[in-house]
């Protein structure tokens, strides 16, 4: 936490912006002639030199600045003559080696709102871990395999039909078999038998009794029974019955039935008793 919070404290602050176009510098003039500086404690090229002094292997109280920018002013004024932006590079890490320095040498400053020398020292550390851990990734992303170049997706997918042909084997007798099977499933019904009113042959019975002395002549016997009937569903039930007692009144000597032709009405009267004559 008090890295990150030492880096945000040098973002802030426009001086430390360096460390940005240090690094771009040395990127640039390590491909070109190089300034080699030899002063108290080191001696090889100025890149070198800052790159010691991020990790903290060069003791920059010990160098002197003075000729360091003496060997530095020197080598400028040769690379002026084959090209402005070298010096310019080099300016750009001398200035950073200068301002560390001064840093690190400047005693302690009681104002918390700006870093000490060692955490400039320790939010360059910082930085560097984390362009490092950058350029690190950035090298396996371009190592990866390229769309387009070493890896190409397939086109598009081919539109394919399953067709299922199903072979049946069965002989005359499995066909039959399996079709009355299936029509016994079809054919199968529940039968609910309704309970049905039945009249009775002796109600039948006091019924016709009832209509002896209405029937003198000849009359179809239905006639008389539809005023009785409350239901058409007990008619056939009726009709037999009372057809059922007249028969038994006829045998009884009663009443009297005819019937013209078959399914014709049946026609019933009652019996007239003729007076007895004296001898």
């Amino acid at each position: 936490m008090a890295e990150l919070e030492t880096t945000e404290k040098i973002a802030d602050d426009g001086s430390f912006d360096l460390l940005s176009s240090v690094h771009s510098a040395e990127e640039r003039a390590s491909s070109d002639p190089q300034l080699v500086v030899d002063v108290e404690g080191f001696e090889g090229p100025l890149d070198l030199l800052l790159g010691l002094a991020r990790t903290q292997k060069v003791d920059l109280a010990r160098i002197s600045i003075l000729e360091l920018v003496e060997q530095y002013l020197e080598f400028v004024a040769e690379a002026r003559r084959m090209r402005l932006e070298l010096a310019a590079d080099y300016l750009v890490m001398a200035a950073w080696l200068a301002f560390l320095k001064s840093k690190l040498l400047l005693p302690e400053q009681r104002d918390e709102d700006e870093p000490t020398g060692e955490e400039l020292a320790a939010a360059l550390a910082f930085r560097l871990r984390r362009l490092e851990a950058m350029r690190e990734v950035s090298e396996k992303l371009m190592i990866r395999s390229r769309q387009g170049r070493e890896v190409f997706h397939r086109g598009e997918p081919e539109t394919m039909s399953v067709q299922h042909n199903s072979i049946w084997e069965a002989s005359v007798y499995d066909l039959l078999s399996a079709y009355a099977t299936q029509r016994q499933r079809q054919s199968v019904t529940s039968v609910r038998v309704l309970r049905r009113t039945v009249w009775s042959l002796q109600e039948a019975r006091e019924l016709l009794t009832k209509l002896v002395g209405r029937i003198s002549e000849w009359a179809p016997l239905n006639g008389y029974l539809r005023e009785y009937l409350y239901d058409n569903k007990d008619w056939a039930t009726i009709v037999a019955s009372t057809f059922s007692a007249s028969l038994e009144m006829v045998r009884e000597g009663q009443v009297e039935i005819r019937q013209g032709e078959p399914f014709s009405p049946v026609y019933i009267r009652s019996v007239t008793k003729e007076p007895e004559h004296g001898s």
